[in-house]
């Protein structure tokens, strides 16, 4: 694979979560518009491969004949897939991580390879490079980016999903200190069944510090086939079914102290930071296996007769389709904004700064959960709807539609549910709030001052999406607003009421989906405005608008009467009612037009 010579566009670096309170413009967002040669060729590469290597032995796979996922990830190693998190001086490529997401993206063509791909690059290397020691380093990842060895990650129990740090599974130091023996049970461990080297969390009590006794999460090495290390049998799952899963058995595993991963008691930071790697590109998995499902979709409405003509010339089929298209158009607008975002951020780091970048990709925390829960739940949308075009055959399984649909429902699991990610986004936001970290709590102030001195004249603003930026503008404000009064109410209780925290979180993560499509949409746009084949981004983004505020708006009415009543009640829904008005755009003619477009394109295609 050659390495990326020419830079992408540079961008600033904007703080995380701050899109709520701020307006950037579409210079400050990259999207795949902006992607460079190499990463176009990448992207050719790695979905050739898929093409090519993958798909014609799908049956294989599904089949759980792991010597075949082997052999294809070392074939992707070949190509140099595997090794774009990886430094240079461990045999990587060390490549920028909007690469790695272009990977990620392009490779989603057969889920359950996948999986196993993903799983190995992302959650079953990256402990080892931010916080291996050289010689973890040395010994390990020159043979996971060859695809020599196969790398695990087993931190969920059967008691202790979501909530992960409260792990059963024991690590005990030697009283020489030499030695950990573990004891504990790991469960859904993906790549299980033929992993080479498994990075495995354990409580273990902390000898010094201001921790000192306690015990904590903590990380260690194993590789297969150390005495007490016992891998279960497979699970036979709904989906992903040629994916390993298995539980883990430690019954008195004694490991060197050199199994030990980063510190004692650090765990937890292990555990948080690779998932908010695995949030977002589990999001660009999603939007390429959202691109191949309609791809399908289109080519069956195509050549399916019925009343004496395809289907696909059908308005409620073009409806389906239409609206497929415009779910990978924002999935990718808001992907791999956030990717370009991380970027940014790591430009002026010092690549061996561990911490620092760390701690850089942990401020998008928030971007990364929206991204993986919108993503996750749109392809659930596509996958259903592309099923429903096939009607009878999408039940059977010799049609792709069957198992796209089944792999799908997976995602929104993977990674801490969504619903976890929800309170995350909340959660971290109200946080940042408190913490002066993020300036909501003055925007939340200013609005209230503005919603109660009167209405509030139309933002002026030309070009073909000037109702929808207006719109977006709206939605900013009824998202403040019903922060605002659920904070009001509950103070530091809110964290309590998961209920308004989750409306809180959908209506944050609309917001970042619509600002996404629209500066994706008004940069694919000339000065002059719509033209050929700048028109259908446009037409994307109306109709993504229209229905992401009629959420907005529903989540809002929730929030409200879940924290006021009597007159507060009704003198806040009038509020709302100022905040939300707006004329309609006609959908049934954008989505028209969309749908034309992608069926004569016979795929997804911008």
């Amino acid at each position: 694979m050659a390495t990326l010579t020419t830079p992408i566009p540079t961008t600033p670096r904007i703080p995380g979560g701050s899109f709520l309170i701020t307006n950037p413009t579409p210079a400050d967002c990259v999207f795949p518009e902006d992607f460079t040669d190499e990463h176009r060729q990448i992207a050719q590469t790695t979905a050739d491969f898929a093409i090519n290597e993958i798909l014609p032995v799908s049956d294989q796979i599904e089949a759980k004949d792991f010597a075949v996922t082997r052999r294809l990830i070392k074939e992707a190693a070949d190509l140099g897939l595997t090794s774009v998190d990886i430094p240079e001086e461990y045999g990587g490529l060390e490549m920028d991580k909007m690469t790695s997401a272009i990977i990620a993206d392009n490779i989603a063509k057969q889920g359950s390879f996948s999986v196993a791909f993903s799983a190995h690059v992302g959650i079953g290397t990256l402990p080892l490079v931010w916080y291996g020691t050289p010689a973890q380093k040395q010994k390990y990842l020159p043979k996971l980016a060859d695809g020599t060895f196969i790398g695990a990650y087993a931190l969920s129990e059967s008691t202790s999903g979501s909530d992960a740090v409260n792990a059963r599974t024991r690590a005990v130091l030697s009283d020489d200190g030499e030695t950990y023996t573990l004891n504990g049970e790991k469960m859904w461990i993906t790549n299980a069944g033929f992993a080479d080297i498994f990075t495995v969390f354990a409580k273990c009590e902390v000898k010094e510090g201001k921790d000192a006794g306690k015990e904590k999460l903590t990380a260690f090495l194993i590789e297969r086939g150390t005495p007490g290390f016992t891998v279960g049998k497979e699970e036979h799952k709904l989906g992903i079914r040629g994916s390993s899963t298995c539980p883990l058995i430690l019954t008195n595993c004694i490991l060197p102290k050199e199994s030990l991963l980063g510190e004692v008691g650090k765990g937890h930071h292990i555990a948080f930071n690779i998932l908010n790697v695995g949030r977002y590109k589990l999001g660009n998995a999603t939007v390429g296996a959202a691109r191949m499902t309609i791809g399908n979709g289109i080519r069956y409405a195509k050549d399916r007769k019925a009343f004496g003509k395809a289907i696909s010339e059908f308005g409620l089929i073009q409806e389906k389709i239409a609206d497929c298209a415009v779910g990978v158009f924002v999935g990718e607008a808001l992907s791999y904004r956030t990717v370009g975002l991380i970027d940014a951020a790591l430009a002026s780091i010092d690549k061996h700064d561990t911490a620092a970048i760390q701690k850089a990709i942990e401020d998008y925390a928030v971007e990364c959960s929206i991204v993986k829960v919108w993503c996750s739940e749109m392809l659930d949308k596509v996958v259903d709807e592309v099923l429903q075009i096939y009607a009878g055959y999408g039940y059977v399984e010799e049609y792709p539609a069957e198992r796209a649909y089944r792999d799908s429902r997976i995602n929104r699991i993977f990674e801490g549910t969504n619903e976890i990610n929800r309170l995350i986004i909340t959660g971290w936001m109200m946080k940042s709030a408190m913490s002066g970290k993020l300036a909501l709590m003055p925007a939340i102030k200013n609005l209230m001052d503005e919603v109660m001195a009167g209405p509030v004249p139309k933002e002026d603003r030309e070009g073909a999406l000037a109702d929808e930026f207006s719109l977006l503008a709206a939605a900013k404000k009824l998202t403040l607003f019903a922060a605002g009064s659920a904070t009001q109410k509950y103070m530091a209780k809110l964290a309590d009421e998961q209920e308004v925290m989750g409306a809180i979180a959908d209506m944050i993560i609309e917001v970042f989906a619509m600002e996404s499509a629209l500066l994706r949409a008004e940069k694919m746009t000339p000065a002059s405005g719509p033209g050929k084949g700048s028109d259908i981004p446009v037409a994307m983004a109306r109709i993504y608008c229209a229905s992401s505020f009629e959420k907005i708006e529903l989540c809002a009415r929730k929030i409200i009467a879940a924290v006021a009543e009597g007159d507060m009640l009704r003198t806040q829904l009038t509020i709302l009612r100022r905040l939300s008005k707006h004329d309609g755009a006609d959908t049934i003619a954008l989505r028209r037009q969309v749908a034309r477009h992608v069926i004569q394109a016979g795929k997804y295609a911008l």
